[in-house]
């Protein structure tokens, strides 16, 4: 009896706390403002992607649509950040889509495939808002290596996607076999049409993976085309703001900090590395590069720049220092009074790298020049 009482007190109290927690907000919380689950995955056509009919006539696409549909929906704040995110990357990609005469549609995919992320990445070692692999990123004119992921650069990375499209198009004559060729690769997908004897996407058997990727495509299409219908209400206020940014052209003589590339437009180093994700670490490459800066930045940049890096080479005493037997990275560090974080950037080292007899460390410090003073007495 005692045990009843006390269950009943833990569920008013519970009541009261959820009332006021709610409070003034309750209004937007209401179920009934959410659309009703049949009518969620109830999808009516006639629907379209790239302009190609999708066969909801087919009670089996109509079922393995529904499913992602259902699926993508219960994910709500994923949806939540597709939708903030597409207010800044989307006029970008549809802007591209446009040039080159693609179908907007294809703008769904990046959103499949990174959510809209530059720094996405998969276990197989996909990267960036198209999700391009290495080796096929560098077939579409997309600089990858220790210092620069152009992957991640939305700009590059989707030219290189529309030149791969157009490639698949041509050789399909469909974009929506290039989209499924795009996840499993055209060999792969030519050799199943081949073998099945049908060049229609909606009768091919497929890997799994493949015969999702285009249902979560279009899923994705009914919910930002619509996001209302499906309890997804925002003001303009509420999305994330598109990219402002004046575009210049740099030429760096040496490796060159982007913390001085920030000072010169008036910024942080954080504001840069998040204009231009496809930059790694803490330095810019010798040689020419374009950059993104805030808007408003580009007047004066240059001249700014300059100075900084005379600044910066007349001021910093760099010195190559020779790793001996017994060093490590930590004593170096404390010998010469210098950050370990600092000495591992410096060096572009990584975190778990071990140094050998013979090695060679830049140190910026004062702290060298006694060292060698001593070694000479």
């Amino acid at each position: 009896m005692q045990y009843n009482k006390l269950i009943l007190c833990f569920v008013t109290l519970a009541s009261i706390t959820l009332s006021a927690m709610h409070g003034d907000s309750s209004e937007t919380m209401r179920p009934a403002q959410f659309p009703a689950l049949i009518s969620s995955v109830h999808v009516s056509g006639p629907l379209d992607f790239c302009g190609e009919i999708v066969e909801l006539d087919n009670p089996e696409v109509r079922e393995r649509l529904e499913k992602e549909l259902l699926l993508t929906l219960w994910d709500r704040p994923q949806i939540v950040l597709w939708i903030k995110r597409s207010k800044r990357f989307f006029p970008i990609i549809e802007k591209m889509l446009q040039e080159h005469n693609m179908p907007q549609d294809l703008k769904y995919i990046v959103i499949i495939e990174s959510a809209l992320r530059p720094h996405a990445g998969s276990r197989k070692g996909a990267i960036g808002f198209w999700q391009f692999m290495e080796a096929t990123g560098r077939r579409y004119g997309l600089v990858i290596n220790s210092e620069k992921d152009e992957r991640r650069n939305i700009f590059r990375s989707t030219e290189a996607a529309i030149s791969y499209y157009k490639e698949l198009y041509e050789l399909l004559k469909s974009w929506t076999l290039s989209a499924a060729a795009y996840n499993m690769g055209e060999q792969g997908l030519q050799s199943e049409i081949l073998a099945q004897k049908s060049n229609n996407y909606y009768h091919l058997y497929l890997p799994l993976e493949t015969q999702r990727y285009i249902m979560r495509a279009i899923s994705a299409k009914i919910i930002l085309s619509a996001p209302e219908a499906y309890g997804f209400r925002f003001t303009e206020a509420d999305l994330y703001p598109p990219l402002q940014f004046d575009r210049i052209r740099l030429e760096c003589f040496q490796e060159t900090p982007i913390a001085i590339i920030a000072q010169a437009a008036d910024t942080y180093f954080k504001m840069i590395k998040d204009l231009n994700p496809e930059i790694r670490g803490h330095y810019l490459a010798a040689g020419s590069h374009w950059l993104l800066i805030p808007r408003g930045a580009a007047d004066g940049f240059h001249t700014r720049f300059k100075v900084l890096v005379n600044q910066w080479l007349a001021e910093s005493s760099e010195r190559v220092y020779v790793v001996k037997a017994g060093d490590n990275l930590s004593a170096i560090a404390e010998r010469f009074n210098v950050p370990l974080p600092a000495l591992i950037i410096w060096n572009r080292l990584a975190k778990n790298k071990h140094i050998h007899p013979g090695d060679r460390l830049v140190i910026y410090s004062d702290a060298i020049e006694l060292e060698e003073g001593k070694a000479g007495e």
